[in-house]
């Protein structure tokens, strides 16, 4: 990691207040803290940013966002907080926000406020994507942990049937790996995010993350299958080493 901090970068934390399946999940205790203090930790100390910006609806939620080291500097719309806005438009109008302040950046780094895997090594290899790639967009992936070119539906007769039953006898081994996106962090040129630039085109580079520290949290069984996960990691990293 590097030893000196990057510039004219911030990142913007989108953190709703109305979570549905797991209320209040963004600031719910996660394994001895708020779930979106590990976000801003691993901001602070990737030395990224110039800036840390929560963008929120909800005034307890800012509240705990700015123990935590980061900053609220406003109240995200209405219009940008319900349950179909995207993450484009809540980055975009932090970085017009700025904007009309003088204060626009050049590139931005949307991280998720549930995603207590990521590690500032993670965000510093995807500032250092972003630029040697000289790509729109740099974020996190990882791979499916079965083919799926073997994926099985469930017919309305409640019976099986592959997608791609050509694929019945081929070897795992001989299937192309394939990657979905990890859900953690999107570093963006702040043009591409204001010209509202789709992010999974030719235009972006995968930064590579290990299944084991990748977990969508939507449902409380998610939840729960997080903190085991994080737990069983963590004490693998305190392990002495042999």
């Amino acid at each position: 990691m590097s030893e000196t901090s990057v510039t004219g970068c911030i990142a913007v934390i989108p953190a709703r207040g109305g979570s549905k399946r797991i209320p209040r999940k963004n600031i719910k205790d996660f394994c001895g803290k708020p779930m979106i203090a590990w976000s801003i930790e691993a901001a602070i100390a990737s030395r990224c940013f110039d800036r840390i910006i929560v963008s929120t609806d909800d005034d307890e939620m800012a509240a705990v966002a700015r123990d935590w080291g980061a900053e609220t500097p406003f109240i995200r719309p209405a219009a940008l907080s319900d349950d179909y806005t995207g993450t484009i438009p809540v980055v975009a109008h932090a970085i017009e926000w700025l904007g009309e302040r003088d204060q626009a950046p050049q590139a931005v780094c949307c991280l998720y406020a549930t995603a207590p895997f990521v590690q500032p090594d993670d965000l510093q290899a995807g500032w250092q994507a972003l630029q040697n790639a000289g790509v729109a967009y740099a974020f996190s992936v990882t791979s499916y942990a079965f083919p799926i070119q073997r994926a099985l539906r469930l017919t309305a007769e409640g019976r099986v049937a592959m997608f791609q039953p050509e694929h019945f006898t081929t070897r795992s081994q001989d299937l192309e790996e394939a990657w979905h996106d990890a859900g953690q962090f999107y570093w963006g040129r702040a043009e591409a995010w204001l010209q509202d630039k789709p992010i999974f085109t030719d235009d972006a580079v995968p930064v590579k993350l290990p299944l084991h520290r990748v977990q969508d949290i939507d449902t409380p069984e998610d939840w729960q299958r997080a903190e085991w996960l994080f737990k069983a990691w963590q004490a693998e990293q305190q392990r002495p080493q042999l």
